[in-house]
């Protein structure tokens, strides 16, 4: 056997493992993000930056009317807020935190989606002084809601 032969086949070995690892990674990337909003509103934009920044991939589509997508999406009136997002089979409506999108794709409950109704200061995408307490809510197909989290 050649001199390094053995050394060589452990350097393969280290290059295909770290291969694995790159692209278990890429598996672990969060799911694309289709976000619905009126081309004119700017906390919306901060809020798909807020995503982004927490490791989302976001697409946006400008409409010029968000309550028919809320509508057609199935959104409790009680529950709107500025935009409205679709993500791996859920809703998210309005300025829900990132942690709580992650949190609902990691956990899968049995929801139609998460809500911030309302657009409260301190959410993503409405930060500013004075932050207020708000609930991200979970909706089921029902129109039930429940207390999701507390911010």
């Amino acid at each position: 056997m050649h001199k390094g032969g053995p050394m060589r086949f452990g350097i393969v070995i280290s290059v295909f493992s770290l291969l694995g690892l790159i692209g278990s990674t890429a598996a672990q990337e969060e799911p694309v993000v289709q976000v619905y909003k009126s081309p004119t509103c700017g906390c919306c934009s901060v809020w798909v930056a807020h995503l982004e920044k927490n490791g989302f991939t976001v697409n946006t589509t400008d409409v010029p009317n968000t309550g028919t997508i809320k509508q057609e999406q199935g959104v409790p009136r009680r529950l709107g807020s500025c935009h409205t997002a679709v993500v791996d089979g859920y809703l998210v409506e309005g300025h829900v935190p990132a942690e709580d999108i992650k949190r609902l794709l990691t956990d899968r409950p049995a929801l139609k989606g998460i809500a911030v109704p309302g657009m409260p200061i301190g959410s993503p995408g409405m930060e500013g002084p004075n932050p207020q307490p708000y609930d991200v809510l979970g909706f089921d197909e029902q129109g039930n809601v429940t207390v999701f989290s507390s911010h």
